[in-house]
């Protein structure tokens, strides 16, 4: 016996292709929004002439010793943001920032602002690894 599957199934699976054939280039543009956002100097080469050439995520690595270095002076909002992002490039070092923090589950991100709730939140949508 033959079976279909569902319409809805199949429109299901292929609205989900798409979404992650995208996924790599959506992460990339929040992931240079929230540079733009935190400053060039944590990321890539740390200029904004490097922040402007930069084609992929791998050209805006974060700064992870320079950040884990400057951790207790930046503002807690700050701090937050940062660490929420390193946690995507490494989850290890990321997490060990977010401890430090005070981070102790997602509804710690409420105190972000907007915008940078808005790059988080497309980070986690278009996660597909580093």
């Amino acid at each position: 016996m033959n079976r279909s599957l569902p319409q809805d199934v199949l429109d299901q699976i292929a609205a989900e292709e798409r979404h992650f054939a995208e996924a790599p280039q959506a992460f990339f543009e929040a992931w240079k929004r929230g540079a733009e956002i935190a400053g060039p100097e944590w990321f890539g080469d740390g200029t904004p002439e490097g922040l402007q050439r930069a084609t992929s995520k791998w050209d805006l690595r974060p700064k992870v010793l320079l950040l884990n270095d400057a951790l207790d002076v930046l503002s807690g909002g700050q701090r937050m943001f940062l660490s929420a992002m390193v946690s995507f490039y490494n989850a290890r070092e990321g997490g060990a920032m977010l401890k430090r923090c005070g981070f102790e589950g997602l509804s710690d991100l409420g105190g972000l602002d907007l915008e940078r709730r808005k790059v988080i939140a497309d980070l986690v949508l278009n996660y597909s690894g580093w």
